[in-house]
């Protein structure tokens, strides 16, 4: 089981002079202490320059580093032009970050991830959905060498329906389970081949982040059209830079302590949960004692 983010990190508490590959050197190390894999810049980078941005990105580590792109449909509703011109700009768009994908591909990038937060609001609509499916289909053809995400924050998609959503052969799917839980429908159908990232880390603060509800969202995907752990892994839900940074840590902390909670054996597993959330039955008999607070993040009692 791995872990990954699903979205950017807060600026890291360096210098106000630090250069940019300083800061994205220490959200590196951050998501290498918490145990997560595939490694991003955490944002830290924007979106010029992507195949210098993975390299340099990339030298921080011998983990592996995916590449975080802002997909055409989003893009073009981003742009404050009239909706006539919106599927022009969106096709434009994604032919040309076809050209920056196979770059990435040719350069070695073993993932990239494809965010589309305005998949949100694509809904019944038929004109919605064919642009959708066209500018995806022309965004990764060709694409070759590279492990293909698609990233949905934010809200539900599941309106929009599976056949718009993965119309273009992407090898993964990633969605917000806490801001979007129908998407947990789009989870359902995806065909067992694909992979599924589970977004079920809420991004808010003060919440208790415990391992019961990440081994459930990744229990539950794993038995979805028979895909198995080895094509599920767990996220952020969505973006986590309007945290303090030492929140944001320790969310990824909690990231990665479920990630390998879920590597565990049943029974040390177990060992390692509320026990209420293994046996509801008895926890509502009370049988067994709740156990001490976790806290909101690294620890501390909310109270």
């Amino acid at each position: 089981m791995f872990a990954t983010l699903l979205g950017p990190l807060p600026r890291p508490p360096l210098d106000r002079d630090a250069s940019v590959d300083a800061l994205v050197g220490a959200a590196v190390r951050a998501q290498e202490e918490a145990g997560l894999e595939p490694i991003t810049d955490g944002g830290l980078r924007g979106q010029d320059e992507l195949v210098a941005a993975w390299r340099a990105t990339a030298g921080h580590t011998l983990r592996a580093v995916k590449q975080v792109i802002t997909g055409p449909y989003t893009f073009g509703r981003s742009e404050r032009i009239h909706a006539s011109q919106r599927s022009r700009l969106t096709l434009a768009r994604a032919a040309s970050l076809n050209a920056v994908l196979r770059e990435l591909a040719a350069a070695g990038c073993p993932l990239i991830e494809v965010h589309e937060p305005e998949a949100i609001t694509i809904g019944a609509d038929p004109a919605a959905r064919a642009l959708f499916r066209e500018a995806h289909l022309r965004l990764l053809d060709g694409v070759e060498g590279s492990h293909m995400a698609l990233a949905l924050t934010g809200g539900n998609a599941d309106a929009a329906g599976i056949d718009t959503i993965l119309a273009a052969p992407y090898a993964s799917l990633a969605v917000d389970l806490i801001a979007g839980p129908d998407n947990w429908r789009l989870v359902a159908v995806t065909p067992g081949d694909r992979g599924i990232v589970c977004g079920a880390l809420p991004a808010e603060a003060g919440t208790a982040d415990g391992p019961e509800l990440l081994l459930w969202a990744a229990g539950y995907a794993a038995s979805t059209g028979g895909r198995g752990s080895r094509r599920v892994g767990l996220a952020t839900a969505s973006s986590l830079a309007h945290l303090p940074w030492a929140d944001a840590v320790g969310k990824l902390e909690r990231l990665g302590e479920a990630a390998r909670l879920a590597d565990l054996p049943v029974g040390e597993r177990v060992q390692a949960l509320d026990p209420r959330a293994v046996s509801s039955r008895s926890a509502a008999l009370g049988r067994v004692p709740p156990p001490p607070s976790r806290g909101p993040d690294r620890g501390q009692d909310p109270t």
